[in-house]
């Protein structure tokens, strides 16, 4: 059965050809250890160039099951070992797999809009990263694409697509003692969301636009240890 060793060193090789990632930041990763990778999402190339250039670590997320529709989609997000989910709704069957492959120290990517942007800029977050964070006591980091969002217009003339990872600062959740409500989640949501922004450019922003109305009020900041 195929899996990502045997996918992500040809797929990052064939991205190549039209694609110039800058991975630098990459190496602020870990390797390995429960993570929540939170992210932007831009369009298709957010997948294979997440999975092909974070590759060794072992890397999920979740993605539409309307996904598995297609034979070639299967195999190669069953390779990925991603996690089909239901969209707009609190799919818990697909969050009880990523319980589980955060206790067994993988790494899971989560776009809090749920769904593509395709010109890059951000819409409102959902609170499901809040909830799976809450559930298993894993630290987010901050993740994004850019320069994809250019990626049709380059490719209509020819030109290889500058695409950027850049990488924040870990944090935890800081949970409040009194009962988390709807709002509550979704303030925590938007710190979250902030946070993304912060790595984006002023124009790819989106609704969160405005980084002096960002709080920390649930965040905590810690560094990964040295390897």
């Amino acid at each position: 059965m195929l899996n990502a060793n045997h996918i992500n060193p040809p797929l990052k090789a064939l991205l190549s050809t039209f694609l110039q990632v800058d991975d630098h930041e990459v190496e602020r990763i870990p390797m390995q250890g429960p993570l929540i990778i939170a992210t932007n999402h831009v369009n298709w190339l957010d997948a294979p160039v997440g999975f092909s250039h974070l590759h060794p670590r072992p890397l999920s997320a979740f993605a539409k099951i309307e996904t598995w529709n297609s034979f070639f989609m299967r195999i190669l997000f069953n390779a990925w070992d991603t996690i089909p989910i239901r969209r707009g709704e609190l799919d818990l069957t697909a969050f009880k797999k990523a319980e589980e492959y955060l206790s067994n120290g993988k790494m899971i990517a989560i776009a809090p809009e749920g769904t593509r942007s395709h010109n890059g800029c951000l819409n409102i977050g959902r609170p499901g990263i809040v909830y799976l964070a809450m559930r298993t006591g894993s630290p987010i980091l901050p993740v994004v694409f850019t320069g994809n969002e250019n990626f049709n217009e380059k490719f209509t003339i020819y030109r290889r697509t500058k695409m950027t990872i850049k990488v924040g600062h870990p944090f935890h959740l800081r949970f409040p003692r009194e009962r988390l409500t709807r709002e509550i989640r979704q303030e925590m949501t938007d710190e979250i969301m902030f946070e993304i922004a912060r790595l984006l450019p002023e124009e790819q922003r989106g609704i969160y636009h405005d980084l002096s109305h960002s709080r920390r009020q649930y965040l905590e900041y810690f560094e990964f240890p040295m390897s």
